[in-house]
């Protein structure tokens, strides 16, 4: 019979790797310890169920509760996360023309959406040098 669940590596064979988040060692990826941290500036292509997460790895226990620590005392902006939700919208393929439709496609009411052009517009700024 066949065996199921981790597949034997063949000598020779590079032994797949992950990088640590906090100190960048690299690693065997069956060591990797991963989790998910709040993070407003993310959002995922394709599944907004993790949209305000961010997937992290690190090495041990030790750097992913350092990482968790880390994104734990970042503040959380919501017009930040609105923000990268239109962004996908507008990336999608077919053009919105409506703040009804980009409602629609981003599951954001109008006054969220005109704070997060707001918050966009603002930070764009502040990283733009004059």
């Amino acid at each position: 019979m066949w065996k199921r669940g981790r597949r034997v590596r063949r000598p020779g064979e590079p032994l797949p790797l992950e990088l640590c988040d906090l100190c960048g060692a690299t690693f065997p990826q069956d060591d990797a310890v991963r989790g998910w941290v709040p993070d407003s500036s993310c959002v995922h292509p394709t599944n907004d169920w993790f949209d305000g997460l961010r997937r992290v790895t690190a090495c041990g226990a030790a750097h992913f509760a350092a990482v968790q620590d880390e994104y734990r005392r970042r503040d959380f902006v919501p017009e930040e996360l609105w923000a990268a939700k239109i962004v996908r919208a507008f990336g999608a393929g077919t053009q919105v023309t409506t703040l009804e439709e980009l409602g629609r496609r981003t599951g954001l009411h109008e006054p969220e959406i005109r704070r997060a052009v707001a918050w966009h517009n603002a930070h764009r700024r502040r990283r733009t040098p004059p």
